[in-house]
C-alpha cells in the first residue's frame, strides 16, 4: 500500500512512516500541500493523510483542490490527521471532502482504525482506489 502523508513537521512525518512501516506500507511525505498535490499529479496513492495547518496552503484547501480532479485521483481516500481540537472540525473536514478524521498525537490504532474504514467504504462503494 502506498500512503501520501501531508505534513509539515518532519517528526510527525517519522512517526507515521514508523507506524505504517509495520504494516509494510510504504509512505511518501510532502512538507507541504503545494508539495503534496504535485506528488499526486505524479504518483498513484492509495491513501492521503493530511494536516490541516502548513504554512502556505492548508489542508482544507488541499482537499478541496484534491476532490476538484477530474480523474479518478478525485476519490483518494483522505484522512485529516490533526491536533485541532475545534469542536466544529470534524464536520468542517467532512464537508470539505475528507473520509476521516484522526487527531495528533497519532496513535497507531487509530490510524489504522481509520484507515480500515475509509478502505471498506471505497470497496463497498464500488470506488475506485489508488
Amino acid at each position: 500500500m502506498n500512503v501520501l502523508f501531508i505534513e509539515d513537521d518532519r517528526m510527525n512525518r517519522r512517526v507515521v512512516n514508523d507506524m505504517l512501516g509495520v504494516a509494510g506500507a510504504e509512505m511518501t511525505g510532502a512538507e507541504n500541500a503545494e508539495q503534496g498535490l504535485r506528488l499526486i499529479d505524479e504518483q498513484e496513492f492509495e491513501v492521503v493523510l493530511i494536516d490541516l495547518r502548513m504554512p502556505g496552503m492548508d489542508g482544507i484547501t488541499a482537499i478541496g483542490h484534491i476532490r476538484a480532479r477530474a480523474d479518478a485521483k478525485a476519490q483518494v481516500p483522505i484522512i485529516v490527521v490533526t491536533a485541532d481540537a475545534a469542536v466544529d472540525l470534524r464536520a468542517r473536514c467532512i464537508a470539505a471532502g475528507a473520509d476521516e478524521v484522526i487527531f495528533k498525537p497519532v496513535a497507531m490504532d487509530d490510524l489504522f482504525d481509520a484507515m480500515g474504514r475509509v478502505l471498506a467504504k471505497g470497496a463497498d462503494d464500488d470506488t475506485i482506489i489508488m
